[in-house]
């Protein structure tokens, strides 16, 4: 048998995550599409305790806040070893970001690299 075989690794639960880094900055201009993009996220797939690798796409139209990039990146970061399947994770982002900052439109899409052949994008949201 191979060593690896029905071997889990451990990882934390959901909230681990650090909604409390992620910071609000005011915004008081015009309305625009705004498009942050994130090629490095991970968390770990709760079934096998391996890495799920993604993709994160964040386009919203502000209200009166935007995102301070260094905290979502710290935000992301605090996923790292957090056990939480796909599309709750693309949930949570959603709805993360739009407790924090109230906007006007706000869609989330993540893109996981393939895992046994297939690749899985979750959407969340419209703009």
């Amino acid at each position: 048998m191979a060593k690896a075989e029905g071997l889990k690794l451990s990882f934390c639960p959901p909230d681990a995550i650090r909604t409390d880094i992620l910071e609000p900055i005011p915004y008081t201009g015009n309305d625009q599409k705004i498009t942050l993009d994130y090629p490095e996220f991970s968390a770990v797939c709760p079934y096998s305790g391996l890495p799920d690798i993604a993709r994160i796409t964040i386009e919203y139209i502000p209200n009166r806040t935007i995102i301070e990039l260094k905290s979502l990146k710290y935000y992301f970061i605090s996923y790292r070893n957090v056990g939480i399947y796909q599309e709750d994770m693309t949930n949570r982002v959603y709805e993360d970001l739009k407790g924090i900052l109230s906007p006007k439109k706000l869609k989330i899409t993540t893109v996981y690299n393939i895992r046994g052949g297939i690749e899985t994008t979750c959407i969340m949201g419209e703009i």
